[in-house]
């Protein structure tokens, strides 16, 4: 039984998308020590359909009570999918707290943006709460990221996604991230293997590197912040043609949809995919353009 007097850590566990408390709770009440308080915001299922703002307001407005309650114990926090990116909206506003978070740890949240989201509202006009899970926050994360010890991890169940979020969409700079395998999205808020990934990462949270220096690496973060750019899947990687390389070997490749939609891919020898991405058709032109000046910028 927890002492509620004296606790060592405050452990926060956020539901995502379409969701309860209930999956997570079980997770965070596995992997939890006898002396951790556990809160499990349950925000409500229909209302994760609607927007993700009141949502944010109420978990903050819940860790505030928790965080005055006992000021000195430090913070530990688990979010799913959108609940993960409701926890760096909140820790974005509080930067205050950063210094009592013992840990961050991301399950299958899509950092970079929704591609799924994007599809629904593919012009940010506010389809429920497509347009907050379409939001790249990959700048805030790496803001927080430099500050708290971070683990993002993802799963591949085919082809670069988890079956809903991608696996571009949960990488981003100063955090550890970590790929497992056949795992769905939504069996990551309660399966066994997250317990020893969670509890492994306590024993030594640490802040992820820097980014990577190589031209590549490189390539790739200039690639994700290009207007309209949302990160997808490598599905079509085979269909595409190289269109360029990079002084390292990486090859640059181009795919167009049935729909025109322009994809990007970088590969590796032995034809791996290592980024993929697509822009709509407004954002095309900007795109070969790009492509042609980061090749040169490169070569």
């Amino acid at each position: 039984m927890t002492d509620n007097n004296n606790p060592q850590f405050l452990l926060f566990a956020q539901h995502g998308w379409a969701d309860n408390g209930n999956s997570i709770g079980r997770l965070a009440r596995a992997v939890a020590t006898p002396k951790t308080i556990v809160t499990v915001p349950s925000l409500g299922l229909i209302k994760t359909f609607i927007s993700i703002e009141p949502l944010v307001r109420k978990l903050e407005q819940i860790a505030t009570a928790a965080i005055e309650k006992y000021p000195h114990t430090p913070l530990k926090i688990i979010g799913h999918s959108m609940g993960g990116l409701m926890w760096l909206e909140v820790l974005d506003r509080n930067p205050q707290w950063w210094h009592k978070v013992h840990s961050l740890i991301l399950l299958g949240s899509p950092v970079g943006g929704s591609n799924l989201a994007r599809i629904i509202d593919p012009f940010g006009i506010g389809i429920g709460t497509a347009k907050c899970l379409g939001r790249n926050r990959r700048l805030t994360a790496e803001k927080i990221a430099q500050h708290i010890p971070t683990l993002s991890v993802a799963s591949d169940i085919n082809m670069g996604t988890d079956g809903l979020v991608t696996l571009e969409n949960t990488k981003f700079d100063y955090a550890n991230w970590l790929l497992v395998s056949d795992i769905p999205h939504s069996a990551m808020r309660s399966h066994p293997q997250m317990i020893s990934i969670i509890q492994n990462f306590w024993t030594n949270p640490n802040l992820g590197s820097p980014p990577d220096l190589d031209s590549t690496s490189q390539f790739i973060q200039r690639l994700r912040r290009l207007p309209g750019m949302t990160d997808t899947d490598y599905r079509n990687f085979k269909r595409s043609q190289i269109v360029a390389s990079l002084a390292d070997g990486a090859t640059i490749h181009t795919w167009k949809n049935y729909l025109g939609v322009n994809h990007v891919y970088v590969g590796k020898p032995q034809q791996q995919c290592i980024y993929a991405g697509y822009v709509g058709l407004i954002h095309a032109a900007g795109l070969e353009k790009a492509i042609a000046t980061l090749v040169s910028d490169n070569a």
